[in-house]
């Protein structure tokens, strides 16, 4: 049987035997190409060197030069450090390496490594970016997707504050609505993925509380 917990990064893992990766289901259609026409008009651009116009930059050292081809993915996540406790700093410091292990006894637990994200979406709606999308963020890790393995090559990370056991909150999904179509005018997405879809073995996240359905049908 599966079990879950929280892993060193405050995402939701699952304990097997192998904990290793497996081929992941895919139930998201792909996605049309977005024109930005009418209401659904991105209201952010990104920039010619990657960066989201009109929201915090949080520079992150954890990125590296993506191999060549396109950017077509999105992966949802849900992040909190200490986990299931949010409104603090711990995934800032987490994504650039400054946190302080005797902040909290949960930080002792986290191994050594570094990982990060491209962006990361509090309870409140503010929205921080943390790599360039024209660089590789280190978010999903072994990972599948429709047969193409090394996620972080071509895909966007995009964290939201909070946990496999609390729904997200309405801001949340606002932002995270026009932050889709703004990378979706810049890039070429064609799919919307979670992390527990590309890495069904190791990973629950974004949990049972996203809401698919608001989130694919508001975009």
């Amino acid at each position: 049987a599966l079990t879950m917990r929280i892993d060193s990064n405050g995402h939701g893992k699952k304990n097997t035997p192998e904990n290793k990766i497996g081929h992941a289901c895919f139930p998201l259609p792909n996605l049309p190409p977005h024109a930005g026409e009418g209401t659904n008009e991105s209201l952010r651009e990104i920039d010619d060197s990657g960066w989201l116009e009109g929201v915090e930059h949080m520079p992150s050292p954890n990125f590296d030069a993506r191999p060549a081809g396109d950017i077509e993915l999105l992966v949802i996540h849900n992040i909190s450090l200490p986990p299931g406790e949010f409104g603090g700093d711990g995934v800032q410091r987490l994504f650039t390496n400054t946190l302080d292990l005797d902040a909290h006894p949960y930080y002792r637990m986290i191994p050594e490594g570094r990982v990060s994200s491209h962006f990361f979406i509090r309870r409140d709606g503010r929205l921080i970016q943390f790599v360039s999308v024209l660089q590789r963020a280190w978010h999903a890790g072994a990972s599948i997707w429709q047969g193409r393995a090394r996620c972080n090559d071509f895909s966007i990370g995009i964290e939201l504050e909070g946990s496999d056991f609390v729904p997200f909150t309405d801001a949340q999904y606002d932002v995270l609505h026009d932050l889709t179509l703004a990378l979706r005018a810049a890039l070429p997405i064609r799919g919307i993925a979670g992390h527990s879809h590309i890495a069904p073995i190791r990973k629950t996240d974004p949990g049972p509380y996203f809401d698919w359905h608001r989130y694919l049908t508001a975009c």
